[in-house]
């Protein structure tokens, strides 16, 4: 019997690489395959290492569930926030992954964001037995917009140093480094893994301090001519609004993110956290639920816009403001409601994230896996 094509085995590498873990009957109807040339290329990915197969129950009916376990060597996904620094090695090896974080007192500028990620790292590869040579490929989010083509950071008011960065990965780590906008990654996350999984196409909104987002169709990311498909925060929902960080006035950031919300309760409330913003809110303060409400239809009218162009399966709303759940996500529902109702059936499903704030470094972990993947299969 003659090897299958490899476009077969592409076809089945990527669909495990959506889904994570198929039936063998699921990967059949899903790749268009027949049964026996899945189950001559799932042989080969177990030879190869690629995968592991279990015995699994189905409707009632014995299958064989098929789970990619990687391209075979570490991996790294990292995520750096205004505030954060969360870091993720896959030892490659079948153990488990493991993570470390740190906080950034003022993580706005680059190199202390990097110097925290790299002291994270050194510290997972040491707890794990694995040397920077060894790593296959680390994928970084990072707070600033990524041209996809050049691999340059674009566009002007980005967060301070990230150009120089991105332009000298061998600050983060040795060996293949490559970056992405966090909201692409926690998109990617939220899609593959999270409240997107097994939606064709999923838009995601990260409300923190600032207003991140990202567009997956298909399980992959859109990232447009540039890198900067995805870009939420930067939608206008007011020409005449105050000027944001990119230059531009009334964008979805200026009035959704944790600034914006802590700010229109200084002078009712004095200085509150986000944090006790959200729980006097669950609370029942009048003020901070009404705050909350305000983003979620500050919210619906961008995303009115998003829904009307995309049609998406599913808007996914993360971030430390979805903590408010309900209080913020109805109001948005409504607005959705109000504008996007053209048909039955056409307000889209708005859900919260389930990966909470790991869900950047998650994607990154994706992104890392993906990349190795693509190198493997054009070797």
């Amino acid at each position: 019997m003659s090897a299958p094509a490899p476009r077969s085995r592409v076809s089945v590498l990527t669909a495990l690489r959506h889904a994570g873990e198929l039936t063998q009957v699921e990967i059949a109807a899903t790749t268009g395959l027949t049964a026996g040339t899945v189950s001559t290329v799932v042989a080969g990915l177990l030879d190869d290492g690629l995968v592991r197969v279990r015995d699994v129950v189905r409707t009632g009916r014995r299958a064989r569930a098929v789970t990619l376990i990687g391209p075979g060597g570490p991996l790294v996904g990292i995520h750096c926030y205004l505030d954060e620094a969360r870091v993720l090695l896959d030892p490659g090896d079948g153990r488990a992954v493991i993570e470390a974080q740190a906080p950034l007192p003022d993580g706005r500028h680059a190199e202390r964001a990097v110097t925290a990620a790299r002291d994270l790292l050194a510290g997972l590869l040491d707890a794990a037995g694995v040397t920077p040579e060894d790593l296959l490929t680390v994928a970084v989010g990072v707070p600033a917009p990524v041209e996809v083509r050049t691999g340059r950071v674009g566009g002007a008011g980005v967060r301070d140093g990230w150009g120089e960065v991105v332009a000298q990965p061998d600050l983060i780590a040795p060996g293949t480094v490559i970056f992405d906008n966090e909201g692409n990654l926690s998109a990617l996350a939220e899609a593959r893994l999270g409240a997107g999984r097994g939606r064709g196409t999923v838009v995601q909104v990260s409300l923190s301090q600032g207003v991140s987002g990202g567009i997956v169709h298909d399980g992959e990311l859109v990232h447009g001519r540039t890198g900067t498909a995805g870009e939420l925060g930067h939608l206008t929902i007011d020409p005449l609004g105050p000027v944001c960080s990119c230059g531009n006035r009334g964008c979805l950031q200026v009035y959704a993110g944790s600034d914006a919300v802590t700010g229109l309760l200084t002078a009712s409330h004095g200085p509150l956290s986000i944090d006790e913003v959200l729980d006097r809110a669950v609370l029942g303060d009048p003020g901070c639920r009404r705050v909350l409400s305000d983003v979620g239809r500050h919210l619906g009218t961008a995303m009115a816009s998003v829904c009307a162009v995309l049609d998406p399966d599913v808007l996914v709303v993360g971030g430390t403001l979805s903590r408010a759940g309900d209080l913020l996500l109805d109001p948005l529902r409504e607005v959705l409601a109000e504008r996007t109702a053209v048909t039955s059936g056409a307000v889209v499903d708005v859900v919260a994230g389930e990966l909470g704030p790991a869900a950047p470094a998650r994607g990154a972990l994706l992104l890392a896996r993906d990349w190795a993947l693509a190198d493997l299969l054009a070797r």
